[in-house]
């Protein structure tokens, strides 16, 4: 298959990031991390998560965070909910786009939001219908599509069935993720056909994590199939607080230096996504696992000495 000219970038940073980071970071902090990438060209920047702060402290924050950053023009700010109450939360703060998330796995359900596959979706309905009357953009998770923490199996054809419900409720756009990164390219060439049997490409994005190096060879087989929007985070941050082992998204470096390199645009300025994560690298204190980044900053270290 064709590889697709133009590539959409989300960035995760802010939101999936910072939430599996142990120590809390301020509130300033993250709104001028968040403003940083608001200037690299992205158009969707994941910006919080209206859930119970006793579940995710990280993110207690969330109406502060959303009512401070300066909304770039023509880009989308998507927040997280996990229920009616955190989208009520998120309407009063003022966002227009939001995601809702459940997953392939029942175990990993069950341990990530206490319910059953079943009881999130019909969690998830009065969320996406309130959200769809309200004018809202609305994007669907589906953690775990590649393998479970705890054990239990998950097949290509799950993942299809439960990403069919999320559809015909009303969700904009899917997102496919490979939670603790046990995914590898032929699973990718399994499931994507699958998908696209049931949902326009267009409407699917893939939410690859790095935990086992396999990242970027899942992101090259899913645009030899078609996909054309990816989830990933500035500097490699994050990973699931939820999910034993899995330390990192795929680089937002990563992904573009690879990108640009195949002649695949993204409208995305690398070097002013390197410019947040060195920010937020500072703020953190511990070294980010982007490889790109990780190069590009050692060679312009070694240029300036």
């Amino acid at each position: 298959m064709t590889l697709p000219r133009h590539v959409t970038i989300f960035e995760m940073g802010a939101r999936d990031g910072l939430q599996n980071e142990d120590a809390v970071i301020a509130t300033d902090e993250k709104v001028r991390y968040i403003d940083l990438l608001s200037e690299t060209g992205l158009k969707w920047i994941e910006a919080t998560s209206f859930v119970s702060p006793k579940a995710i402290p990280q993110l207690a924050d969330a109406t502060e965070v959303f009512a401070r950053i300066r909304k770039a023009p023509g880009v989308r700010y998507p927040v997280l909910v996990p229920n009616l109450k955190g989208y009520e939360r998120a309407r009063a703060a003022g966002a227009d786009a939001i995601a809702v998330f459940t997953a392939a796995s029942e175990r990993f359900t069950k341990r990530n939001i206490n319910m059953t596959i079943d009881e999130s979706l019909a969690t998830f309905r009065d969320v996406v219908s309130s959200a769809k009357h309200d004018g809202c953009w609305v994007r669907g998770y589906i953690s775990t599509a590649f393998g479970s923490p705890f054990g239990d199996g998950v097949t290509a054809q799950m993942v299809v069935d439960v990403a069919s419900k999320l559809m015909a409720m009303g969700c904009d756009e899917l997102s496919i993720g490979d939670t603790i990164g046990v995914g590898v390219p032929s699973q990718v060439d399994e499931l994507v056909p699958l998908l696209a049997a049931r949902i326009p490409l267009d409407l699917i994005a893939m939410h690859f994590h790095d935990t086992r190096g396999t990242a970027l060879a899942n992101v090259y087989a899913a645009l030899l199939n078609g996909i054309s929007k990816f989830d990933s985070s500035s500097g490699g941050l994050g990973g699931c607080p939820y999910a034993p082992g899995a330390t990192g998204n795929v680089g937002t470096e990563d992904v573009l230096y690879m990108l640009e390199r195949m002649g695949i645009e993204t409208g995305v300025d690398i070097a002013k996504v390197r410019a947040a994560s060195r920010f937020i690298a500072g703020v953190v204190d511990h070294a980010l696992t982007s490889k790109a980044y990780q190069a590009m900053e050692a060679a312009e270290a070694a240029a300036i000495s």
